[in-house]
């Protein structure tokens, strides 16, 4: 968690119970609508599957999802850094694993709670569910017993059995470890090596690390009891036996001296900053433990400069996640249809990080990052906001196990499967991420100007929690203090900051400015007074246009066509002055610009070509490559209707205009976001589906959203007020807090600001 995050308690809960309990829920993913529908996917369809697999086994893999199907399974035994707190509290986490899977590398997953401690009923119970699942993930099972566990299991089981704890933290630290003697031109055959912290993850570690070269003499082995050397009785088990040291050194602080290489799975504060200036020259320190480390980069840095320091924190550089391992190594395993996961495709996973964090890292990285990065002492592991990693990590862990026998179905056409691991990345989620980061770097004084709202007020503490800038929220103190109260975040009264006219003291020169601005609009002072003092709308604006915040979020409380009209006040937001609004529509990994949405009733060509430019430019805002399509109920000219001229006109307009953007019309919507119904169209100068809709009029663009929306289950950003000179976005009423807070985002980020 980033030093600048904070997450309460009911923020936390909250989470967890919206919009319905729990982290996902599951999908049909082929028609259920018609009785020959449920005649196929039930009987007597599936009779045919059945039989298939029946006689030939490796057929599951083509007419069942075994072959994407992951399960998290745990007894909940070592939950986190919380220990044993049973099956059923672990389900959280479970579920949370599972979500991370689908999110980063597409692997659907389920998770399984066992509610048992005994190491021989947990294994029965997995392997009989072993004709459910392509692979099994282990999670937070305490030591001894998950090494006994997930032995056994890859023992008797014929599918990838991988206990994360253990080889997840291993695989990334091995990255970074090649990576760090890279740069400190050590060979790792050579390096004195130190572990503290013996339990699933440490064994993990220096297993790992021996198999890629380093030498067991060099290597030491500490627990809470000091150093695991040869012929120790206490506190040992048979895991740790296998890396006894024949050495003199009894304590972590002997063991230290002149090591090259530190690697820490145990607790905050174990090593001392005498321990890291005993080391070699150009030490190596992972200090993974979670969530503090066994020392601080500051502090290891301030007795060793020339030290590359790793972290398990996010608010650090080089930190080891186990996020950039797992999902990438069950895709790579389920895409073989392998037997197991070995240490073969591990190295090649842990080598294939090492490689990646020593290419040019995107812009779209450092910006998430919050800062440019390039391999060197603080960049030694990619981060998990890299979109390389899906097509980059996966094809290395297949060839792997296709070299070493595990693979049922090699892969034939490897750039074929590299180019079917990017169409997986989820383009929503890039794009969200991207403005959240780029928020994170602007820094926006953000004007939340509904502070009666609890809504508001949660997405306003999140926003300033998230490390977003400072939340400006208009309305009364008591009243913001007592909604706040009321939804648990009463501490976060003394975090925002509250704003109305009874304590500014720029009322006289707001109201100066609207009166200028009204006086020949049928508006007297009084008016003015009204608008300026009572009304949260116009007073956001008037902040805003002063200079007192830097954005301005609002609409959630009233129509979005009466506060334009409202913002029009202060501001020039009309269709005479070029604003328009652009409605983010985003659903099953495609994300498509609906526009229109909120300020041209019924646009002519000319305004269709304008509205046209400005989707595109959201677009190109949001990271999208634009592709136009003015949509109506004919294409091409058919059927002829007066109705559709202006939409066959709009593109016309465009030619003249010679803009730099693709665009083509008129079409209906199949054509236009169906790849085969537009083939019929070689002459389309659309190169793939669109993703900018150019509708013909304001109420069309209402209906088409929210029937997305409320049928189609939809995710909606906007509509995004293009044109005007200030970040100024307006919510629906219907928005909940999120929507709220991705809206603060979008004007924080400035997208469809006029310059």
């Amino acid at each position: 968690m980033s030093r600048n995050s904070r997450i309460t308690p009911e923020e936390a809960l909250n989470y967890h119970m919206q919009p319905r309990p729990g982290k996902f829920e599951i999908n049909a993913s082929v028609p259920m609508t018609t009785q020959r529908d449920l005649s196929l996917a039930y009987s007597p369809g599936v009779a045919v599957p059945v039989q298939a697999i029946a006689d030939a086994p490796e057929t599951a893999y083509d007419y069942t999802n075994k072959g994407n199907m992951v399960a998290v399974i745990s007894n909940g035994t070592a939950i986190l850094g919380m220990g044993n707190l049973g099956a059923l509290a672990s389900k959280p986490v479970m579920e949370g694993k599972a979500v991370l899977f689908k999110r980063f590398a597409d692997v659907n997953s389920i998770d399984i709670e066992l509610d048992t401690e005994d190491p021989d009923a947990f294994i029965n119970a997995v392997k009989l569910m072993g004709p459910t699942f392509g692979g099994i993930n282990l999670e937070d099972i305490k030591a001894p017993e998950c090494f006994i566990i997930e032995q056994r299991l890859k023992e008797e089981m014929d599918i990838p059995v991988f206990h994360d704890d253990q080889h997840g933290t291993a695989v990334i630290c091995a990255a970074g470890l090649i990576n760090a003697l890279h740069l400190t031109k050590k060979k790792i055959e050579d390096c004195k090596i130190v572990l503290n912290g013996a339990g699933a993850a440490g064994i993990a570690c220096i297993e790992l690390i021996k198999t890629m070269g380093a030498k067991h003499d060099n290597c030491i082995v500490c627990d809470t009891k000091g150093v695991i050397y040869q012929g120790r009785t206490q506190g040992m088990n048979q895991w740790k036996s296998a890396h006894a040291a024949k050495t003199d050194a009894r304590s972590l602080e002997e063991a230290m001296k002149d090591a090259d290489v530190f690697l820490g799975v145990s607790v905050k504060g174990a090593v001392t900053s005498d321990m890291i200036a005993s080391m070699a020259e150009n030490p190596v320190i992972f200090a993974m433990a979670n969530p503090d480390p066994e020392i601080t980069p500051e502090e290891a840095q301030e007795v060793r400069a020339d030290a590359i320091v790793a972290t398990g924190r996010s608010d650090y550089p080089n930190q080891v996640n186990n996020v950039l391992g797992f999902p990438y190594l069950f895709r790579g395993a389920l895409d073989i249809h392998a037997r197991a996961i070995n240490d073969e495709m591990k190295i090649a996973c842990a080598k294939a990080l090492a490689d990646l964090a020593r290419e040019d890292v995107p812009d779209e990285v450092a910006v998430a990052y919050g800062r440019k990065l390039s391999f060197g002492r603080e960049y030694i592991i990619p981060t998990p906001f890299d979109p390389r990693l899906i097509y980059k990590i996966p094809p290395a862990v297949a060839k792997a196990g296709m070299d070493t026998g595990v693979a049922r179905r090699p892969i034939v056409d490897m750039e074929g499967y590299e180019v079917s691991l990017k169409a997986r990345m989820d383009p929503t989620a890039s794009i969200l991420r991207s403005i959240h980061a780029r928020a994170k770097q602007a820094q926006a004084r953000m004007i939340f100007a509904e502070g009666d709202d609890t809504r508001v007020l949660r997405a306003a503490v999140q926003y300033q929690r998230s490390g977003m800038g400072k939340a400006l929220v208009v309305g009364r103190e008591a009243d913001v203090k007592e909604k706040l109260d009321a939804a648990g975040l009463g501490d976060a009264v003394r975090e925002l900051e509250i704003v109305n006219a009874a304590n500014t003291t720029h009322l006289d020169v707001y109201k100066s400015f609207l009166y200028d601005r009204l006086q020949r609009k049928g508006h007297d002072r009084q008016d003015i007074h009204r608008l300026a003092a009572r009304d949260r709308h116009v007073f956001s604006a008037l902040m805003l246009a002063h200079g007192h915040g830097d954005g301005l979020v609002t609409g959630a409380t009233r129509k979005s066509a009466h506060v334009l009209g409202l913002m029009n006040h202060v501001f020039d937001a009309s269709t005479q002055d070029g604003a328009v609004g652009v409605t983010a529509v985003l659903l099953k990994g495609r994300i498509v610009l609906i526009t229109d949405t909120l300020v041209h009733e019924w646009p002519d060509e000319h305004d269709l070509a304008n509205i046209a430019t400005h989707g595109a430019a959201v677009a190109q805002e949001l990271g999208l490559e634009p592709r136009v399509a003015f949509v109506s109920f004919s294409t091409f000219g058919y059927p002829v209707s007066e109705r559709a001229e202006k939409m066959h006109m709009a593109p016309r307009v465009l030619d003249e205009r010679g803009v730099d953007f693709e665009y083509e019309g008129e079409m209906t919507v199949d054509v236009a976001l169906n790849a085969q119904a537009m083939a019929q169209y070689s002459f389309s100068r659309l190169t793939g589906p669109a993703n900018v809709l150019v509708v013909p009029a304001r109420h069309s663009a209402s209906i088409s959203v929210k029937l997305m929306q409320e049928m189609g289950g939809a995710t909606v950003l906007g509509p995004i007020l293009t044109g005007v000179n200030k970040s100024i976005q307006i919510c629906s009423t219907v928005s909940t807090e999120t929507d709220i807070l991705n809206m603060a985002v979008i004007a924080a980020c400035g997208v469809g600001k006029a310059s």
